[in-house]
């Protein structure tokens, strides 16, 4: 079923901030600093009730961690759901969500990672507006915490994205953290994707990324080309890259072959698929498993523009 896309309202100074762990299991250190972090913003903190549960490497069951979220979800003061880590495990989640619920108490939702099985979830199923960026955990440089908050706070007709100089630095000794183009181009359409193996492991379920004309964004992390190649054919294979309006990879880090003599570079397999494209194309735009990142607002309508190297937000991604 296409929902009417639903925007959370912003968010301002002394918001209460419920924080989650809908995914990979926590402990007492990386709460604090979470909270720490979350509080360092203005904002004011609420512990999910089962934030410290543990089931194997998940922070609880399905059910704990499902009843945390619905639990912030239902709590009017809460104005926010902010995911501590990633990890694995949100996928398992995603029948038991009440997506009625959930459009029913627009709020945001912000993190990455294995976060985007519910980014994928609430945009398909609730038409909610939903936030790709930070975990709560994450160190928060300027450029990250500038575009969050530009984001969540401050609803702009226009808001252009350019990518952080800290990454092309970093680029001239890593060059995986280099913006490419394989194909250039101006390209609209509403931001859609998330991490890579998660996109993937949706694909063919009633969650799947439909990314025909969207812009489709793609990050990975700690995987070796192969596994990338693997993931990228499974989504040209059911959607179509040809059928999106434009492809941007992040910055993909730590992603090399265990054995280089026997295996494509990074770059060499994200060009097997990025390459033979007519729409824009690129690579190295500065967001993924990284500390310089923007914040992706899911669903929302945007503009690539590969010569300017710039993300330009064509509408307020929060109401």
């Amino acid at each position: 079923m296409k929902h009417t896309l639903i925007k959370p309202p912003r968010l301002h100074q002394g918001d209460l901030v419920g924080l989650i762990a809908p995914g990979g299991r926590t402990n007492d250190a990386s709460i604090e600093k979470a909270v720490r972090n979350i509080e360092a913003l203005g904002f004011r903190v609420k512990l999910g009730a089962n934030l410290r549960a543990v089931h194997g490497n998940y922070a609880g069951s399905v059910q704990q961690r499902v009843a945390d979220l619905h639990a912030m979800i239902q709590d009017p003061e809460v104005k926010a759901m902010w995911c501590i880590r990633g990890g694995s495990g949100c996928i398992s989640l995603l029948s038991s969500l009440d997506y009625k619920l959930v459009r029913a108490n627009p709020k945001v939702l912000l993190g990455y990672s294995d976060i985007t099985a519910l980014h994928l979830a609430f945009y398909r199923h609730a038409g909610l507006v939903t936030f790709h960026g930070p975990v709560a955990i994450s160190g928060q440089s300027d450029y990250a915490r500038e575009h969050l908050l530009a984001v969540l706070m401050d609803p702009q007709p226009n808001y252009t994205i350019p990518m952080a100089l800290e990454n092309s630095r970093r680029a001239l000794e890593e060059p995986h953290f280099a913006m490419r183009t394989a194909t250039h181009g101006q390209a609209t359409g509403p931001l859609i994707g998330g991490n890579l193996s998660l996109v993937s492991a949706l694909a063919g379920t009633p969650y799947a990324a439909d990314f025909r004309d969207a812009i489709l964004y793609l990050e990975e992390v700690n995987e070796e080309p192969y596994r990338i190649d693997r993931w990228m054919t499974q989504l040209d294979l059911a959607v179509g890259f040809k059928n999106a309006a434009a492809l941007m990879v992040g910055i993909c880090d730590d992603c090399v072959p265990e054995d280089p003599e026997l295996s494509l570079t990074l770059q060499e397999t994200l060009d097997l698929h990025l390459k033979p494209l007519i729409v824009p194309a690129v690579s190295g735009y500065s967001f993924g498993h990284i500390r310089h990142q923007f914040t992706i607002p899911v669903g929302v309508m945007a503009r690539l523009d590969t010569e300017r190297q710039t993300l330009t937000l064509l509408e307020p991604a929060v109401a």
